[in-house]
């Protein structure tokens, strides 16, 4: 299973890896977790065992050190067992790569190593009630006392929210625009900090959503990443990664529809190849992170990924006909789980704007 042409030895090894861990530790329980609301951590811990609770970053703080192509073929395999889980550690790992990357020594050290363990979980928070795509308007204020900020606002829709440890919160500590955003490390329990009611969702079940609160909320100024306005800047570097890994999990998704399809009719429709070359551009465009126009990559990688496999899994569950309509038949679930990708991490309007502004700069 998956698509291992054009791939190291080293990289069919991870495949197979995660192959094998999502058929037997999360397809047997998928439905389970949806049906049950269950935020399965146990699991979760295992994938970490493995590696994949901090895939992309350094190991001197318990990382795996693999690059953006490894992580893309981790998540898309694991994503074949339960793509609302893999969306999940998708997100934790972008927000441990935020930590390593921009934090100090001290904060490596602090934060890493218990979040790629998953011992601890990491949640994102950028968007809000009032700014979604335009996120570079957030309202969260942090204003600086002595060495601490007092943080006030709200995020809306924040994943893993009330269940996770860790909160990586773009806030403002300046004046209008993206250049007056901080970037604060806070942790479950501080005062002042509290959640909203768990959402009801059409899909990504196994993982709890809700708002985050700050009232008053005591933050010292040892948490901040970075210098004080570099925020949106980190959070964006986050999200150039974080699209290719949900892009990655869209693939999984499709790949796992278009078997079930197969399975249902036992013939091998016209899914296969189009699906592999979505699969060696994903690849492509996972190895162009570092380039000066990787934003506008990863933002093609996340419009055509996510759009394109939404559609396979839909077709995949048209073969099945009314069977496909049952909870008995996981391919619904796909679907279910695949849609809220062309939504989340910059929607899929959003990508096209990248997108155009890119090609009329030209």
């Amino acid at each position: 299973a998956g698509s291992s042409a054009g791939l190291t030895e080293e990289q069919k090894e991870f495949q197979k890896v995660a192959l094998d861990f999502a058929s037997k530790e999360m397809a047997p329980h998928m439905a389970e977790w949806d049906e049950k609301e269950i935020f399965p951590v146990e699991t979760m811990r295992k994938a970490a065992q493995l590696g994949f609770g901090g895939i992309y970053v350094k190991p001197d703080v318990g990382g795996s050190g693999l690059s953006r192509l490894d992580t893309s073929i981790i998540f898309e395999a694991l994503s074949t067992g339960c793509t609302s889980t893999t969306a999940y550690m998708s997100i934790h790992n972008m927000c441990v790569w935020m930590i390593d990357t921009f934090g100090s020594e001290e904060q490596r050290r602090r934060f890493c190593p218990s979040l790629c363990s998953m011992e601890k979980f990491a949640s994102y928070c950028l968007t809000e009630p009032g700014s979604g795509s335009d996120a570079a308007s957030l309202l969260t204020s942090a204003q600086r006392k002595g060495d601490t900020y007092v943080l006030n606002g709200s995020k809306a829709f924040i994943s893993g929210g009330g269940d996770t440890d860790v909160y990586v919160v773009m806030c403002r500590t300046g004046g209008p625009g993206p250049k007056g955003i901080s970037c604060l490390v806070l942790e479950k329990g501080t005062p002042g900090l509290s959640f909203g009611k768990k959402e009801k969702k059409v899909g990504w079940n196994s993982q709890p959503t809700r708002a985050v609160i700050f009232e008053d909320c005591v933050v010292p100024v040892g948490n901040r990443l970075g210098a004080e306005g570099q925020g949106f800047s980190i959070a964006m570097k986050g999200l150039n990664g974080g699209r290719i890994n949900i892009a990655s999990c869209s693939l999984g998704a499709a790949h796992a529809s278009v078997l079930l399809a197969q399975e249902h009719l036992t013939v091998r429709k016209q899914f296969g190849e189009p699906l592999a070359n979505n699969q060696y551009l994903q690849f492509g465009l996972a190895e162009m992170e570092g380039r000066e126009d990787a934003a506008v990559l990863c933002s093609m990688a996340k419009l055509f990924a996510t759009d394109e496999c939404f559609a396979i899994c839909n077709q995949a569950l048209q073969m099945h006909g009314g069977y496909g309509y049952l909870k008995d038949y996981a391919v619904q679930q796909f679907v279910r789980d695949i849609r809220v990708h062309q939504i989340l991490e910059g929607t899929n309007e959003v990508m096209r704007m990248i997108v155009a502004r890119n090609l009329l700069q030209g």
